[in-house]
């Protein structure tokens, strides 16, 4: 099946509020360019490198979202164009996103990512680091990024309940800040709107949607498994 009429399928069943990320690692810009063409505009790399190699190529009315763990030392490359961070899960990351687009006279939209799964190799904050990191001065001074929402990475397993536990938890402290109020709400003062969250792939995204997912990152339904 072609990666046009795989895009089709899955779009059709995505509710209009719901952002498609074509994750597209590892696959070559020969398939990029038949999503592009078939009207995808969002993609998703998880290696800064290739995410460069690929943007240089390719038209520049692409959105390119950098979905995996984010070393700071790698930053500095994908500054100048990648328009979200998904994968935020410390402070000095964040400091460093900021310092690079300060530089790049840019601002930047990340998502600060939660720890939600069992599995201890998932990446995140726990919610006591999220309220840790809103509140610190550092995190208040940054102008050169914006948080946009979290995203989140449920447990890799067949157990439905489970992962849907792991989804509406998130749900539930995407909510909260959004609907804080009071001295809550000072704290974030550098947020303008939390309107993404972005979990839910391949097997999971329906799921992810009805537990309240607004970006949902899709790989090999779009473009056959990866090798």
């Amino acid at each position: 099946m072609s990666i046009q009429i795989n895009l089709s399928k899955i779009k059709s069943t995505l509710p209009e509020y719901v952002t498609l990320v074509a994750v597209s690692k590892t696959k070559p810009v020969s398939d990029l360019m038949q999503a592009y063409d078939a009207g995808q505009r969002v993609f998703g790399e998880n290696k800064i490198q290739e995410m460069v190699d690929k943007w240089e190529q390719m038209p520049k009315d692409i959105e390119w979202h950098m979905i995996g763990h984010v070393q700071t030392n790698k930053v500095k490359y994908m500054a100048p164009f990648v328009s979200l961070i998904h994968g935020v899960d410390s402070l000095k990351l964040l400091e460093e996103i900021n310092k690079q687009a300060l530089k790049n006279n840019r601002i930047i939209d990340c998502l600060l990512q939660i720890h939600i799964a069992e599995e201890e190799t998932k990446f995140g904050l726990d919610e006591e680091e999220l309220s840790a990191l809103l509140a610190s001065p550092s995190f208040k001074e940054m102008k050169n990024i914006r948080i946009v929402g979290l995203m989140g990475m449920a447990t890799f397993t067949d157990n439905q309940n489970q992962i849907k536990k792991e989804f509406t938890h998130l749900k539930s402290v995407f909510d909260s800040l959004n609907f804080k109020d009071g001295s809550s709400r000072d704290a974030l003062q550098c947020i303008s709107t939390m309107k993404i969250l972005s979990m839910g792939m391949s097997g999971d995204y329906q799921l992810a949607i009805s537990c309240g997912s607004t970006m949902v990152r899709i790989g090999s339904s779009i473009f056959g498994g990866r090798i």
